[in-house]
């Protein structure tokens, strides 16, 4: 059985360390790393320093530190490999440039393997706990703050990428370093061309245990899933190809914006001092100024709506919500199970629809460079968003039975296309964002 992230020697580095450390559960070990970190790169004298524990940090660690010269919030980014991928982290100040509402950090390192940033105190909470509070709200009033909020910078962030859509050259494309979110967690570093990575390392010749049954992935690869009844015309393995060859960086010359690239809502403050919160991004370690226009908002499309409720970040919630029940014919595993986006993530898909998506793909329309395959990319690179954040397999890190089941499921929705012209939620939200498509009820099937 091979190897897996959660089970390999940590990378030579500090942050490396400290995530495999905060792993393995040695939490005293893992502050004392990135204390002294703080204190090498930024010559502070650290007299405290404390990691949050949150369902949030599944790739990078953040905490609150004490210092000589005052009280900070920290956080870093960590991906194994980084030391041999192109781009440079952490530029906030091109985000604050463009006029998107960003927390400026008050010290940065960018090293490989050293970097982290550190922030102003502040008593706020980040969005993705004032969301998770509303999860199983009903109750449209309560929700309306939260939805106008982020309304609000659905706007904000729509605006800056119609003023800064530009055309980009394929080395432009290729020098972001929001790819390492996608093709570069698909690449063996030692065999260039070859697919790798955390696919080979969370999945390859693994097995996964789904409710009912075990199956190795050389059994899993090629099987068609039905999720919730409709039949997707592609397997797991298909996808994971596809993406490998369709999302090379130089694939996406053509257009692009000023973005952050991973603005889901754990990289988000929101500031509830005000009748309606003021979302604030922070943590812009992907963010670049010719971050291709078609992969800007995929992190935050499906990390703030169909990663919700429950299943991705808290499989441990999910496995008492909801149900999945998973069964065999011929070449097709069948997934059923109960979980559905709530209304407030519905709301969040609905307005992201109608005030970022399809005005971008429209003008990217007019310029003349949408993509002919602008859905298959989208697709792709929403299907790495769950595949390859963590390990969907049952066992192998947090998840279980039944929200690996789910995570299979909705992977495959995100990366394929159903069979048959069958609808669901994501076919529906892509035909609302067509250029010449319909608003009307993005998230809901037709």
């Amino acid at each position: 059985m091979s190897e897996s992230i959660e089970d390999a020697p940590a990378e030579d580095s500090p942050t490396g360390r400290a995530r495999a450390l905060m792993k393995a559960g040695d939490v005293a070990a893992a502050e004392a790393v990135v204390a002294a970190l703080i204190a090498e790169e930024f010559g502070r004298k650290v007299s405290g320093l404390s990691i949050n524990r949150d369902a949030y940090s599944l790739n990078s660690l953040n905490g609150f530190v004490e210092t000589d010269a005052g009280s900070f919030f920290f956080k870093f980014h960590q991906e194994e490999g980084e030391d041999r991928m192109s781009g440079e982290y952490y530029r906030a100040r091109i985000l604050a440039e463009a006029g998107l509402p960003v927390d400026l950090p008050v010290e940065t390192s960018t090293r490989p393997g050293r970097q982290i940033l550190l922030y102003r105190l502040r008593k706020d909470r980040r969005l993705a706990e004032v969301a998770r509070d509303l999860d199983e709200e009903r109750d449209v009033a309560k929700l309306a703050p939260v939805i106008a909020a982020q309304e609000a910078l659905d706007r904000a962030v729509a605006e800056v990428y119609r003023k800064t859509l530009h055309p980009i050259t394929a080395e432009q494309a290729q020098a972001e370093p929001i790819h390492r979110l996608f093709h570069e967690r698909l690449r063996d570093f030692d065999r260039p061309g070859v697919i790798g990575g955390r696919f080979a390392s969370f999945y390859r010749d693994q097995d996964f245990a789904l409710p009912g049954m075990t199956l190795n992935w050389r059994a899993l690869r090629d099987l068609r899933i039905s999720f919730n009844g409709v039949v997707y015309r592609e397997s797991l393995g298909a996808l994971f190809d596809a993406a490998f060859t369709g999302l090379e960086p130089r694939n996406f010359a053509g257009l692009g914006v000023t973005a952050h690239g991973d603005a889901h809502n754990a990289n988000v403050w929101a500031e509830t001092d005000q009748r309606l919160p003021h979302l604030t991004m922070f943590d812009p370690a992907f963010a670049g100024s010719h971050v291709p226009a078609l992969l800007a908002e995929v992190k935050a499309t499906f990390h703030n709506i169909f990663a919700h409720p429950y299943w991705l970040y808290e499989p441990q919630v999910a496995v008492t919500r909801f149900q999945a029940k998973v069964g065999r014919r011929g070449d097709v595993l069948a997934i059923e199970t109960d979980w559905a986006l709530s209304p407030l993530r519905m709301a969040f898909l609905e307005r992201k629809a109608e005030l970022l998506w399809r005005p971008l793909l429209a003008e990217m329309q007019a310029r003349g460079q949408l993509p002919a395959d602008w859905r298959r990319q989208l697709k792709l690179a929403l299907f790495c968003c769950p595949t390859l954040v963590m390990n969907l397999r049952a066992g192998a890190g947090a998840h279980n039975p039944t929200s690996s089941a789910l995570g299979l499921g909705i992977a495959v929705m995100m990366g394929s296309a159903p069979k048959d012209g069958a609808g669901d939620t994501l076919s529906a939200f892509l035909d609302a964002i067509e250029p010449n498509g319909s608003l009307e009820n993005p998230g809901q099937k037709p």
